[in-house]
């Protein structure tokens, strides 16, 4: 049984930079962040990953399916760059350019924190990173997490989604499932 989740700091180094533009963003790797490297986009990778969501999304589902393409995009470049092509889905896939699910969800974070920033989110909002499980009943696990702004205004409270690209290969769309359901336990194997 795993533990309900809680908020996870939402970044475990100071010298991260959590206001990113294309010019300056940083990305962490190594595991646990243990190694932060400083990028920047070219103009055309700029380009392309705003093509992703132009014109906007119509509604929050075609939005997530953006926000998958456009997170995958990210980590392929990002990739190249860190010598992280080589991440396999999970942490115990020792190797080199190996990420863990702190350097994932602290990655995925501030992706979309610079979508947000540049208007390519209309439908949702990015939010504090969550972990589960604390060792007994399961090992922690942390995710980026977006919420659905649209519900708020139109329907009530708002829904949480989780946005988790640990379990993939560096470049593969991440699953973007309800939080409460990966809050569960959720993991690919565990789908029906």
């Amino acid at each position: 049984m795993m533990c309900t989740a809680s908020l996870a700091d939402v970044f475990v180094r100071d010298d991260i930079v959590t206001d990113p533009v294309p010019n300056e963003f940083t990305v962490c790797h190594g595991n646990g962040c243990s190694h932060l490297s400083h990028l920047s986009l070219t103009p055309n990778q700029w380009l392309e990953l705003r093509s992703v969501f132009h014109p906007l999304a119509r509604d929050a589902v075609e939005e997530r399916g953006r926000l998958r393409r456009a997170i995958a995009l990210m980590e392929r470049i990002v990739g190249v760059a860190t010598r992280t092509s080589s991440d396999k889905g999970g942490t115990f896939n020792n190797g080199d350019g190996q990420m863990d699910c702190i350097d994932e969800s602290i990655n995925t974070t501030l992706y979309l924190t610079m979508f947000q920033k540049f208007g390519l989110l209309r439908e949702h909002q990015v939010e504090d990173r969550a972990t589960r499980g604390w060792f007994i009943g399961g090992w922690p696990h942390t995710t980026a997490v977006i919420s659905e702004i649209t519900l708020l205004q139109e329907r009530g409270p708002r829904k949480f989604w989780a946005v988790d690209s640990w379990f993939l290969d560096n470049g593969e769309p991440p699953f973007i499932l309800s939080l409460e359901k990966w809050k569960s336990g959720w993991n690919p194997g565990s789908q029906p």
